[in-house]
């Protein structure tokens, strides 16, 4: 997929930068690059004058929060839920967010808004705007609003700095990702030099976590499995978080999100999954990482999901053994990438 043309960021930011009520929003079960790239455009815009909401849709059965790893922000004042969220915004910007199902309770707000602005670097991303700002070779979406701000002409300041730093710090795994590139430390460079906290918000994201998450991870690392033989003999780890997990501990998918990561390190596969029960339904929410032998958002496309190269995920609603055998067969011929 191609980057933005000249005529497609006229059109973003004409849109964008014209109007004096603006509405934002992002996918649901927002992770930090969407609610920050939200948020840290949210308050440049409010900080420039702009009468800002922002939110983001809730699929069914859940309740409207921000992940408690995300609490820290900045601007969240401007969330609201998603019953209070205009109904024919004259302009709305979505952010990190590739297709419309992703806006899951909100996506009707798309067709009803005078213009559309979509804002994203998924390489599975539907353009379903009016406009559309897809660069897939961005590390994060922030990269993309960090631009956006700096060709209108808005300050960087650290109540906009920190959001956007927390979006470029998820989505380059605290700079580890091969997405990492010199100009990435380059705007981390100058998010820093606003003066934000940068210790404290990798810290919040990456070690912090209550005690009720430490015992579900040793639950649910406890019953991890090995398939060597999947993906054409590059492996397949994988494990569940079960609906009694989620009530035993007193947490939800929320706060789960971070399993992955952890599934992720072992080095005898290429391929790492986490399937979420979703409580009270057979739905199952599967979580996937490669090291970049596979291409995970290619793969999960024909499987409902989509996302990057090397993170990516899908749901199912057969039950985890139906979710992984899909996995298993779409792993089965899956094209191997050059490593």
């Amino acid at each position: 997929m191609r980057a933005p043309s000249a005529q497609e960021w006229s059109d973003a930011l004409t849109a964008i930068g014209g109007a004096d009520d603006i509405a934002l929003l992002c996918h649901v079960g927002p992770d930090g690059d969407a609610l920050g790239s939200m948020l840290g455009l949210g308050a440049a815009l409010r900080a420039n004058g702009r009468s800002v909401v922002a939110s983001f849709g809730i699929a069914d059965g859940e309740t409207f929060g921000v992940p408690s790893t995300y609490s820290f922000l900045p601007a969240l004042d401007i969330l609201v839920e998603p019953a209070d969220f205009p109904a024919e915004p004259e302009v709305l910007v979505t952010f990190d967010t590739g297709s419309l199902d992703r806006l899951g309770s909100l996506s009707d707000r798309v067709a009803a808004a005078g213009t559309s602005v979509v804002v994203d670097h998924h390489a599975t991303n539907t353009r379903y705007g009016t406009v559309n700002l897809v660069d897939v070779d961005a590390a994060a979406t922030a990269v993309l609003v960090a631009e956006i701000l700096d060709r209108l002409g808005l300050p960087l300041t650290a109540e906009v700095a920190a959001p956007l730093y927390t979006a470029l710090v998820t989505d380059t795994g605290s700079f580890k990702y091969v997405a990492t590139t010199p100009s990435v430390h380059e705007l981390a460079a100058r998010l820093i030099a606003t003066g934000i906290e940068h210790d404290l918000i990798s810290r919040a994201i990456w070690d912090t976590a209550s005690l009720a998450y430490v015992r579900l991870l040793g639950d649910v690392c406890s019953r991890t499995e090995l398939d060597p033989g999947a993906a054409g003999g590059l492996g397949l780890v994988w494990t569940t978080v079960r609906p009694e997990d989620l009530q035993r501990h007193g947490l939800t998918l929320a706060d789960v999100e971070g399993v992955i990561d952890v599934v992720r390190t072992a080095q005898e596969a290429e391929v790492a999954a986490v399937f979420k029960g979703e409580p009270e339904t057979d739905s199952v929410r599967v979580s996937l990482r490669s090291k970049g032998a596979v291409d995970l958002g290619a793969l999960c496309v024909p499987l409902g999901g989509g996302g990057h190269r090397y993170a990516a995920g899908f749901t199912s609603h057969g039950g985890v053994e139906d979710a992984l055998d899909r996995l298993r067969s779409a792993l089965a011929t899956a094209p191997h990438l050059p490593t």
